[in-house]
């Protein structure tokens, strides 16, 4: 589904990325860690195709098509979402209008979503204007749902969440990754964007990356790297980092 090869990116002249290589199959959802400035939402970005970020080395690969310098709208197209972080605010224009503008689904699927997310009232109201955290990010998986990619960035959904909306999203992106199908039968594929890991709680995830000062540190089973970084924070990743650099 998507191929990194040796993907160098800076913003300005600040170098962000370096040498990163990753690859995520069909059906496969990966997890991506790493402290605040890593170079988390840099990749998610450049992936997506925002023009602040100049990719400098290397390419990117999306159902074996190049899309290192395509532009976004077409990646989109292409079958590539991504539930922001914080996502913004868009004045005078209802959630329901723009359910119905980017939706490949029909109305009625939407409206069980917005029912299941218990967000039927929202739907009258204009896109994450006064939404709370949580809402915001209830408001994207809705978004997401609708738009129905094949490949879903999510990042940081756990950011600002309490516990009971972690748990609504995380089981709702499983069933937006074929979490829910046996794995032969999974289509979409995903990755998901954390600092502190919650949301895997209630996710299943094929693997897990450490991006450390702008590289891939280390790579493996989710759960094992996720219980090294409870106990140990990222200093076992900074010393798997210190190797790869010497």
């Amino acid at each position: 589904m998507l191929k990194i090869e040796n993907l160098c990116v800076k913003i300005g002249d600040k170098e962000v990325l370096k040498d990163i290589n990753l690859n995520i199959g069909v059906g496969e959802t990966h997890v991506l860690f790493g402290p605040n400035g890593a170079g988390k939402s840099t990749l998610i970005n450049t992936i997506l195709g925002n023009p602040k970020y100049e990719v400098v080395k290397g390419s990117i690969y999306f159902k074996g098509k190049d899309i290192t310098n395509m532009p976004m709208y077409e990646r989109a197209k292409l079958g590539m979402g991504i539930s922001y972080q914080n996502p913004p605010a868009i004045p005078g224009v209802k959630l329901k209008n723009l359910l119905n503008i980017i939706s490949n689904r029909e109305w009625n699927e939407i409206e069980k979503m917005a029912e299941i997310l218990n967000f039927n009232d929202f739907l009258e109201r204009e896109v994450n204007v006064g939404f709370s955290g949580g809402e915001a990010k209830r408001s994207e998986i809705l978004q997401i749902y609708a738009q129905n990619p094949d490949f879903i960035m999510f990042d940081e959904p756990d950011s600002g969440v309490d516990v009971e909306n972690v748990e609504l999203i995380g089981n709702l992106i499983n069933e937006l990754l074929d979490k829910n199908k046996i794995p032969s039968d999974r289509e979409k594929s995903g990755l998901i964007i954390t600092h502190m890991g919650h949301i895997l709680n209630f996710m299943d995830v094929d693997r897990a990356h450490v991006l450390y000062d702008g590289i891939i540190a280390c790579s493996g089973h989710p759960e094992e790297i996720l219980d090294n970084i409870i106990e140990h924070g990222y200093e076992r990743c900074v010393e798997c980092y210190q190797k790869k650099k010497h």
